[in-house]
């Protein structure tokens, strides 16, 4: 099986590769706007590499001619900041979409596995799982939420207009692993925020608590087998990927000896609206909405007809990920590079 991988250095694409590199039937390419260096070690090596800025109309071309002949392309490639520059996000992450499905169609890939998320559902009960057939209109105030509901809606009129592609898509709960410490507190967290030395002393004192504020999250491992359980199956459509317990302010709590304080959504949305207009942290409320809004997943479909299961709980891949933001852990991949301070002890 030929397959290609945009974003393939991400948290996913990286986590993907190393399950991949098990597998003696699979070729690789991977697609980045930032490849790997020249020796970065696994799982990055043996993986052909080609540079491409999705978002630009002028990678159509070259990016057709690397997919011919290939089996199933991974659309992983999505970009989360700079947050405060929205129409460059929409450039990479709608048009750049839309330039992956005419690259696709235009060197005749059959199969496209994109990777989807719990944002793209409207928004829903915290107190029960919902299945596939929640409605996909997104969270209006999350422009993380709106662009991947689009995106999906993009790939349901592709998969009408054009019979010959397959579309499957893994929404996806949040995705953690301890190789995305750092680069997960860059782009969630921010440079200001004292968070990995807080959690090297052990605690974290105080974690805010509401009963809407409850989400899921997936081991990055358990994520990759299911991107490969659906690469090798004939099923299309859509597959909710998480595990179980979910997260809330009490587990959180609990894993790191703090305290959950009740506190109003409210006055959690002018914190982070503040925070993120001044600058202090890199992403807007719209998180928070999501997070707040999205309802929990019901993955049987994933077990009935892909055969998938996560093998790691939610607690476990919560405790992999503190992990690793707590020693700035991170690859040899550009959006996976480990703080300075992790970079230095390695080499000391």
């Amino acid at each position: 099986m030929r397959i290609a991988i945009t974003g393939a250095t991400g948290n996913v694409g990286t986590a993907l590769l190393r399950r991949l590199a098990r597998e003696s039937d699979v070729e690789v390419l991977g697609i980045a706007r930032r490849c790997p260096p020249p020796g970065a070690g696994p799982p990055y090596d043996g993986v052909r590499w080609h540079a491409a800025d999705l978002g630009d109309p002028g990678c159509l071309h070259p990016l057709a001619e690397r997919l011919a002949g290939l089996d199933a392309v991974v659309h992983l490639a999505w970009q989360i900041q700079p947050s405060h520059q929205r129409a460059r996000l929409r450039r990479t992450n709608l048009n750049g979409s839309r330039h992956v499905v005419n690259a696709m169609l235009a060197a005749g890939v059959p199969k496209l596995v994109y990777a989807s998320s719990i944002g793209t559902y409207a928004p829903g009960p915290k107190d029960r799982r919902v299945d596939e057939d929640w409605p996909v209109s997104g969270v209006g105030r999350s422009g993380y939420s709106v662009d991947k509901a689009a995106v999906e809606a993009m790939l349901v009129d592709a998969e009408r207009d054009y019979p010959v592609l397959r579309v499957t898509r893994l929404r996806t709960a949040l995705v953690l692993q301890h190789d995305a410490g750092a680069e997960i507190t860059r782009y969630f967290l921010g440079r200001f925020a004292p968070v990995s030395l807080l959690l090297r002393a052990g605690r974290l004192p105080m974690v805010p608590r509401h009963r809407r504020l409850r989400v899921q999250v997936v081991h990055a491992d358990d994520a990759a087998e299911a991107y490969l359980r659906a690469l090798r199956s004939d099923r299309t459509g859509a597959f909710n990927i998480a595990a179980e317990p979910a997260v809330d302010g009490p587990l959180v709590a609990a894993e790191l000896g703090g305290w959950a304080a009740p506190l109003p959504l409210g006055l959690l949305r002018l914190l982070t609206r503040a925070a993120w207009r001044t600058r202090l942290v890199p992403v807007d409320e719209g998180w928070l909405e999501m997070g707040a809004a999205v309802p929990l997943l019901d993955c049987s479909r994933a077990e009935r007809e892909l055969g998938w299961r996560p093998r790691r709980d939610a607690r476990e891949a919560l405790r992999d990920l503190l992990a690793g933001i707590a020693t700035g852990s991170g690859t040899a991949s550009p959006p996976l590079r480990p703080t300075e301070r992790a970079t230095g002890r390695r080499a000391a």
